[in-house]
């Protein structure tokens, strides 16, 4: 494989002169600061305020203004000058109304351009020429370079620059060199993004997240557990699109299933409509804002129903045939009394409020009516046949994982299974027994292999995938069981309770976590676990830096549904070469309120760990892949290979 690959190199640098060429660039690289990382987490279809940390990098892109321009410009011209660059289109019409006279505006728009050149300038200083190129809008390619590396001293050329402003605004391609270039600065602010899991469910544009993402310019996910009940669904899962179709009804969100990806719901309305009545469980959980009709209301508190009663169907044929996932505790509807209207769980007996099994065959639970099959079938084949959502799971596939080892750390939504003493729990499947990272590759490779046979939906693969949704040792569930079924049906809320894996308490210890980088390969010296999934409870004085600097918690609430618990709109991360930042986040009101105002919506940073030198891009994972390189490269030069 060498050789076959030194072969390949030889072909693209045929001389002596081009391979040192190239091993003198990638030299230099190493020695550039790093680039900056970016980490969200659990967004759960909030486009919105998602959209916005996005353009202002968590804030890096007001510290760079402000870096810049703290000598020349008052702080409300900063704030401004920031809103220009997160929403370029939007403040561009907004400023252009304000000038009656044209001479004002080409004034305007010279000192705009100014700005906005010395800005990306600066922004790009740590990067390459050439990457820079590749960010730049490929329109004013040559343009903006003339202007980024213009020497003033030069009087000689004083006049020339002033010309290519000028003919930029007299030939009306000023907007649109704006908006490049404020693109350009967002682009160049943040090297990469990590998605730390949970695009999908309570939100309601998840499918603009992901366009958003498929467009980005360097981006991985690490997987939560409503991407891969997603990627399940779109696999063959029929379970996992009960659970889904179940999830968006009870927030209100089923225009996502419909309108956004084309999955017609109707034959779902028609069972519904047929079976159920009105029912308070049921009844869709509303934000601030959302009004609905009381017929719409109940249209969907109808499907609702229909689709939970198919999914605890779904769940019993799976628990049977796979022992080895220890659910038999939850096979919820053969424990029911159907004609005294109770249920045994734990040997307790329990009254059921409001039930509604009218299409539970009592002597069968588990066997669905013939109109709830040709249903969840016809459900399934069209979200297999969604151009839109195959796109998006495609997407999700190539660039998702179970876990992330990057740059010396740990990126993993959910939890790494623990015993109580801190051990690595086991999991046993086809009579193996697996824990720690072994078992997280193992959960990867079931989902990779369903996702490749989605015409399969009943074999091992595939009610995995269910598995790592509702399963103790799921290491994106983290929990013993999950009461979905009490919580609709059992007054006594302490069967509601979901007890959580040892780990989450056990992360507040930092050999614990020390532990756990080592067992991954990683320097518990210098690495960190970045997680996801819990929303971390600010508003209670919960900190979401733990283990002395080593756990770093960063679900802190971009779903509205969690807000009122959390005390705060989510939590980002910034790592660049100085060291690692926290950002908390106010509630996003909207973009208009930062256009016309200024405003934004970070509330305080932390500093988690700082470098004690500032870190290269030699010390990263992209170093490491150069430095092989020029190892290949140094090994053409003897002549072997060269031509």
């Amino acid at each position: 494989m060498e050789r076959k690959y030194l072969e390949l190199l030889a072909e693209k640098y045929d001389t002596e002169e081009k391979v040192a060429t190239e091993i003198i660039n990638l030299e230099a690289i190493l020695n550039l600061p790093k680039g900056t990382e970016h980490f969200v987490s659990d967004l759960h279809g909030e486009f919105q305020a998602f959209s916005h940390v996005l353009r202002n990098g968590s804030g890096k892109v007001k510290d760079k203004i402000e870096e810049l321009f703290k000598d020349q410009l008052p702080k409300e011209a900063m704030n401004d000058l920031a809103a220009f660059v997160y929403y370029p289109e939007q403040k561009l019409k907004m400023m252009k109304q304000q000038f009656d006279d044209q001479h004002e505006l080409y004034q305007w728009y010279e000192d705009v351009i100014k700005k906005l050149i010395s800005l990306t300038s600066y922004t790009s200083s740590k990067y390459t020429r050439s990457k820079l190129r590749k960010a730049l809008p490929k329109a004013f390619i040559y343009i903006i370079e003339e202007l980024l590396y213009k020497v003033d001293l030069l009087e000689n050329k004083k006049e020339y620059y002033r010309k290519i402003i000028q003919q930029i605004i007299s030939l009306n391609q000023a907007d649109k060199l704006i908006v490049g270039l404020c693109y350009t600065i967002q682009q160049l602010v943040v090297d990469h993004l990590h998605v730390v899991g949970d695009i999908y469910d309570r939100g309601p544009k998840p499918d603009k997240i992901m366009e958003t993402l498929i467009e980005h310019h360097s981006v991985d996910v690490q997987w939560g557990n409503h991407d891969v009940l997603w990627l399940g669904a779109y696999s063959g899962s029929k379970v996992n699109l009960a659970n889904i179709i179940r999830i968006c009804a009870r927030y209100n969100n089923l225009d996502i299933i419909e309108d956004r990806y084309g999955i017609n719901l109707r034959p779902l309305q028609m069972l519904a409509n047929h079976y159920y009545d009105d029912h308070p469980a049921f009844r869709p959980k509303l934000q601030p804002g959302e009004e609905l009709t009381e017929d719409e209301i109940l249209d969907i508190t109808k499907m609702h129903q229909a689709i939970t009663m198919i999914q605890f169907k779904l769940e019993l044929p799976i628990i049977k045939r796979r022992p080895s996932f220890h659910l038999e505790h939850r096979q919820v509807l053969e424990f029911i009394d159907y004609e005294r209207e109770t249920i045994e769980l734990d040997g307790q007996i329990y009254s059921l409020k409001n039930p509604c099994f009218q299409t539970v065959d009592p002597e069968d639970p588990s066997a669905l009516l013939e109109e709830e099959e040709r249903v969840i079938n016809q459900l399934l084949f069209n979200v297999q046949h969604s151009e839109k959502l195959t796109r998006h799971m495609d997407f999700l596939m190539k660039k998702g994982n179970f876990y992330l080892r990057y740059n010396g750390n740990l990126l993993i939504h959910g939890c790494i299974p623990l015993n109580d003493d801190g051990t690595f729990a086991s999991f046993e499947i086809e009579g193996k027994t697996y824990s720690g990272k072994a078992l997280l590759d193992q959960f990867e490779s079931f989902l990779r292999v369903s996702y490749q046979n989605k015409r399969i939906t009943d074999d091992l693969a595939t009610d995995m995938v269910w598995y790592m949704w509702t399963g103790e040792h799921s290491s994106l569930f983290g929990k013993k069981e999950m009461t979905t079924f009490e919580r609709y049906f059992i007054e006594d809320k302490a069967t509601h309770k979901e007890r959580k894996n040892a780990y989450y308490y056990l992360r507040e210890d930092e050999q614990v976590v020390r532990n756990i980088l080592e067992a991954f390969g990683l320097d518990p010296e210098t690495g960190h676990i970045i997680n996801g999934h819990t929303p971390v409870k600010e508003i209670e004085g919960e900190n979401p830096i733990k283990a002395n600097g080593k756990m770093i918690v960063i679900d802190g609430g971009f779903s509205k549904a969690y807000q009122k618990t959390t005390g705060i709109a989510g939590y980002t991360l910034v790592y660049n070469s100085y060291g690692i930042e926290l950002v908390a986040h106010h509630y996003f009101h909207s973009k208009q309120d930062v256009i016309k105002n200024g405003t934004d919506v970070l509330s305080k940073k932390r500093l988690v760990d700082k470098e004690l030198r500032r870190k290269k891009v030699r010390e990263t994972n992209i170093g490491e892949k150069l430095i092989q390189e020029i190892e290949y490269l140094k090994k053409l030069l003897d002549g072997k290979y060269v031509r």
